[in-house]
C-alpha cells in the first residue's frame, strides 16, 4: 500500500514537472529572413528554443545575389560559410585558375593582370603603386576591431577616399579602374570614409586570391538560404513588423493587428527597415542617428542573357572584371540551360544616376555599351533580370559603407543587445560587413547573446574614444608629422600639413520620424505554431561584387588578431571581396 502510494505520488510529481517544463520553454522571435536572420533562427532552434521567424517579403533570402553560382573562399578565408556548406552538404566545384585574379575591360579590350603588365605597363605600374599605398594604409591599423585605437587615425575618418586618391595622381585609366573597384566593393569613393577603407583592407591584408576564390557554390547563395529554410519549423512570410514593445518579462512584436509574444527578439534587418519599426521603449539619440545617418553602398544588379558568348573566346571572362567604360563590375558565367549570362553590378554614383531610368531603359544603356565592344551582343541577347537594392525601401542600399565621420559616431553600436532585443545583419559585423561571412557570423553571435540574456548576463555598451578627445589627439599628432602627414606627403620639416578637406556630404536616406512611445498594446493573441513556409525559389542572382561574391550576398574571413593576417573575401589588399550577397552580403546578403 505504501509502495503504491509512493508510485502514485511520483507519477503526479513527474506530470507536474513536465507541465512546468513546457510552460518554461524558451521562446524567441527573429525579424528578418535574410541569411543573418535565418542563421540566428537556426542556431536558436538547435539549442531548444521555440522560434518564430517573421519576414516582410513573400520570399526568403534577403539580399542573396542573382548568380546561378558563386565563388567562395576556403576554410581559411570564410570559415563560417564553409561550416554551413559542409553541414548542409551543398555542392561545390574547385575554381579554375583564371578566376583567381581580377581582369580588366579597357576601351573594349579584355586584359588579364599579366596582359596588362606587358601591353599597358603605365596602367599596370600605377595599379601596383596604388596597391602598395593601400597596403601601407592597412598596416597603420593595428587592430581592425578597434580602428581608432591610435588616436592619430581618427583624422582618417574625417576624409573621404576620393580626396586621398587625388593625392596619388594616378593616370586616367588606372584611376577609372580603381574607382570602379572601390565603388563595387563599398560605395562611391567620395562617399566613403578613409578610416573604414583602411580598416577593411587591414582585415584582408595578406589574404591570397587563391584563398578568396577557392571554389564555386553551385546555385549561389540562394541555395544556402533554402538549406536554412528547410530546417526551420515556424516561418511567416509577408509579415512586416510595425512595432516592438519590451516589458520586464517579455517582448511583443506587432504585425498589423496581430501580436507575437516571446522572451527575446533578434532584429536582423537593414537599418532602413529598422527605421520603420516603432520601438518601445524608444531608441536613444545615438541609435536613431545611426539609423538615419549610416551610409549604405548603392548597387543595382543586372543579368543580361545571351544565346552564345559574344566576347572573344580566348578572353575567358569570368570572376571579377573591372571596366573603365561605366559598365560597373562584370561577372560572366555559363547559363544553366545553355548560353551565357553577364551579371553587371552598377554601383556608387553609376547606380544613383541610373535611378532616373526604368528597368528596360537601364538594360538598354548597358547593352549599348556592351554592343559597342562586341557587335554581336544585340543579336544574341535574349532577356534580362534586374534587382534594385538601392531604391528598395526595406534596404536603402546593398550593404554597409561607412561615410566620413561615421565610424567615430557609430562604431560597434549595434553589436550589443538592448534589454531583450539583440541585433544581427551584415551591418553589425566589425570584420566582414557586406558579405555572406559577415551575415552568418552575426546570426551566430545574436543567437549566443540571446542565450546569454536568458542566463542572466548583462551587456555593457562598447566604449569608444570620445570624438572631441580623439580629434584633439589627431590634430596634435598631425602637427608632429606622424603617420597622418607622412601618408599625404611631407612633414613639419618641410611644410605645414594641408588642411583636411571637409568630407563631401553624404546623401542621407529619407528622413524618418522619431519613434513615438505608443500606448500599451491591447491583449494580443499568443503566437500559434505555423507550418514551415517554404521560400519561393529565389531568382537567379548575380553575384554581389566582392563585398561579396553575391549581392555586398556575399562571404569573408576569420577575425585576425591585431597585426595578424586576416582572411576573407577580397582580393588585393586594395579591395573588399565581392559580397556574396546583397549581401552583400545579406551581402552584400543579410
Amino acid at each position: 500500500m505504501s509502495a503504491g502510494w509512493l508510485r502514485a505520488c511520483a507519477l503526479v510529481m513527474l506530470g507536474l514537472f513536465s507541465v512546468s517544463a513546457l510552460a518554461k520553454d524558451k521562446t524567441a522571435i527573429v525579424i528578418g529572413g535574410g541569411l543573418s536572420g535565418l542563421t540566428a533562427a537556426y542556431e536558436l532552434q538547435n539549442k531548444g528554443w521555440q522560434v518564430t521567424l517573421l519576414e516582410a517579403k513573400p520570399s526568403l533570402g534577403g539580399r542573396s545575389g542573382m548568380a546561378t553560382s558563386e565563388w567562395i573562399g576556403n576554410d581559411k578565408a570564410q570559415p563560417v560559410l564553409n561550416q554551413y556548406v559542409s553541414t548542409f552538404k551543398l555542392s561545390t566545384t574547385p575554381a579554375p585558375e583564371f578566376v583567381r585574379t581580377p581582369g580588366y575591360l579597357i576601351d573594349g579590350v579584355y586584359f588579364t593582370a599579366a596582359d596588362l603588365a606587358t601591353k599597358d605597363p603605365v596602367t599596370a605600374d600605377a595599379l601596383k603603386r596604388y596597391e602598395k599605398t593601400v597596403d601601407d594604409l592597412a598596416r597603420s591599423i593595428e587592430d581592425p576591431q578597434n580602428p581608432a585605437a591610435n588616436s592619430t587615425l581618427y583624422a582618417l575618418d574625417q576624409i573621404n577616399v576620393s580626396n586621398w586618391l587625388d593625392r596619388l595622381t594616378l593616370p586616367a585609366t588606372a584611376r577609372q579602374l580603381v574607382n570602379q573597384e572601390i565603388r563595387t566593393h563599398y560605395d562611391e569613393p567620395s562617399r566613403l570614409s578613409l578610416l573604414y577603407f583602411a580598416q577593411q583592407n587591414r582585415v584582408y591584408r595578406g589574404v591570397s586570391d587563391r584563398d578568396l576564390r577557392a571554389s564555386r557554390l553551385l546555385g549561389g547563395s540562394p541555395v544556402l538560404a533554402q538549406a536554412f529554410v528547410k530546417q526551420l519549423k515556424t516561418i511567416k512570410t509577408s509579415s512586416p513588423v510595425s512595432a516592438i514593445t519590451q516589458d520586464k518579462d517579455s517582448v511583443t512584436v506587432k504585425v498589423g493587428s496581430v501580436g507575437y509574444q516571446a522572451d527575446y527578439v533578434v532584429v536582423a534587418v537593414p537599418l532602413r527597415a529598422l527605421s520603420k519599426i516603432i520601438m518601445t521603449p524608444s531608441l536613444d539619440a545615438q541609435h536613431m542617428g545611426a539609423i538615419k545617418g549610416t551610409n549604405y553602398g548603392w548597387r543595382d544588379q543586372i543579368m543580361l542573357k545571351f544565346k552564345t558568348p559574344v566576347w572573344e573566346s580566348k578572353a575567358r571572362m569570368s570572376g571579377e572584371i573591372y571596366s573603365n567604360a561605366g559598365l560597373g563590375m562584370l561577372w560572366v558565367e555559363p547559363a544553366l540551360k545553355g548560353g551565357a549570362n553577364v551579371v553587371i553590378n552598377l554601383s556608387g554614383d553609376n547606380a544613383r544616376v541610373m535611378q532616373a531610368f526604368g528597368d528596360k531603359q537601364m538594360v538598354d544603356q548597358v547593352l549599348i555599351r556592351l554592343h559597342a565592344f562586341y557587335p554581336q551582343a544585340r543579336g544574341s541577347f535574349t532577356g534580362y533580370e534586374i534587382r534594385r537594392y538601392s531604391t528598395d525601401p526595406s534596404m536603402g542600399g546593398a550593404y554597409l559603407a561607412f561615410g566620413p565621420g561615421q565610424i567615430s559616431k557609430y562604431w560597434r553600436l549595434w553589436e550589443r543587445p538592448l534589454q531583450r532585443v539583440a541585433f544581427a545583419g551584415e551591418h553589425t559585423d566589425t570584420l566582414y560587413p557586406g558579405t555572406l561571412e559577415g551575415a552568418l557570423r552575426t546570426g551566430q553571435r545574436a543567437a549566443s547573446q540571446v542565450e546569454d540574456l536568458a542566463a542572466g548576463k548583462s551587456f555593457e555598451p562598447v566604449k569608444v574614444v570620445p570624438a572631441a578627445t580623439a580629434a584633439a589627439a589627431g590634430a596634435v599628432a598631425a602637427k608632429k608629422g606622424n603617420f597622418f602627414t607622412n601618408l599625404f606627403g611631407g612633414s613639419d620639416d618641410d611644410k605645414k600639413p594641408e588642411p583636411v578637406k571637409a568630407p563631401e556630404p553624404v546623401t542621407p536616406p529619407a528622413p524618418t520620424p522619431a519613434p513615438v512611445p505608443t500606448p500599451a498594446p491591447a491583449p494580443v493573441e499568443a503566437p500559434k505554431p505555423a507550418a514551415p513556409v517554404k521560400a519561393e525559389p529565389a531568382k537567379k542572382a548575380a553575384k554581389p561584387a566582392a563585398k561579396k561574391p553575391a549581392a555586398k550576398t556575399d562571404a569573408k574571413k576569420t577575425p585576425a588578431k591585431p597585426a595578424a593576417k586576416k582572411a576573407e573575401p577580397t582580393k588585393k589588399p586594395a579591395a573588399k571581396p565581392a559580397a556574396t550577397t546583397p549581401a552583400a552580403t545579406d551581402t552584400k546578403a543579410q
